[in-house]
């Protein structure tokens, strides 16, 4: 199918001071796959107050919110989700109508993950990292039951707030040796084309005795923190799957269609290359 933009086009977009391609790749990929006539686009703006407006009054669909506006795009939302409210972020607006329904897809994507992973609830949570993408991932793994955590951060007032919202520990270093734990990075360490870009999250030894290896990171999508995991025989869970699974949320929510696993699975990868 070739794509053909029309009257009845619905317009889905993405605010953002410095947008990625992932989204607006993704997306369209998945429109012209499922014969959608949809369209997505990335805006990088300053304005958000003209943005949402100019969403409400051009009847867009949907909006993808990325950093720095999660949480000043608040006060523009009519109602705020179980997924946005836990964390006090949003990552996603819905228009009905002129009604924007605001909602955390970070959030659903992480909770999704660990059950689709099998990963127990009784299992200890140590996380490295308290911002944003952090407070989506701990309050995620706090609602479904991981009663057990360390947050590792150097901001102690981040690091603390973060862990009293979850009832667990806060530390500004690594333990020696945490032991059988899931260990989750929500830094940049590993990001590609970061100044930390090929240093891992963890020690080596602690990734070795880990019971599952999460880093947030999604490019690449096979960070050195995972790599060292694989080649450990540790399970893991990946940046690139959240990355996906959040955008698919996103998806169901501005079309109302959840893609096969195989087009995701394509779609991911034609967003990533």
């Amino acid at each position: 199918m070739t794509l053909r933009i029309d009257r009845e086009t619905r317009l889905c977009l993405s605010i953002s001071a410095r947008p990625s391609n992932f989204g607006t790749r993704f997306h369209n990929y998945l429109y012209e796959e499922l014969g959608l006539n949809y369209v997505y686009k990335a805006f990088a703006i300053t304005d958000l107050a003209g943005a949402v407006a100019g969403i409400r009054a051009f009847g867009i669909r949907g909006a993808g919110v990325s950093m720095p506006f999660k949480e000043a795009v608040i006060a523009f939302a009519d109602e705020l989700r179980p997924s946005a409210a836990a964390i006090g972020a949003v990552n996603t607006l819905v228009n009905d109508g002129g009604r924007l329904t605001a909602h955390n897809t970070d959030y659903i994507a992480v909770a999704r993950l660990v059950v689709d992973h099998g990963v127990p609830p009784a299992t200890p949570v140590v996380l490295r990292g308290s911002g944003g993408m952090a407070k989506a991932v701990a309050a995620a793994l706090c609602d479904a039951g991981f009663r057990s955590g360390t947050v590792v951060a150097r901001n102690e007032d981040a690091g603390r707030a973060l862990a009293a919202r979850c009832g667990w520990e806060w530390s500004p270093t690594l333990a020696p040796k945490p032991g059988e734990a899931m260990l989750v990075n929500v830094t940049p360490i590993g990001m590609a084309g970061g100044p930390d870009a090929d240093e891992l999250a963890f020690p080596a030894e602690a990734i070795g005795t880990a019971t599952v290896v999460f880093d947030v990171v999604a490019l690449p999508s096979e960070t050195p923190m995972i790599r060292v995991a694989r080649s450990l025989g540790r399970p893991v869970i990946t940046g690139a799957e959240v990355i996906a699974l959040q955008a698919v949320e996103q998806f169901e929510l501005y079309t109302g269609r959840r893609p096969a696993a195989d087009q995701i699975a394509r779609a991911a990868a034609f967003a990533r290359a």
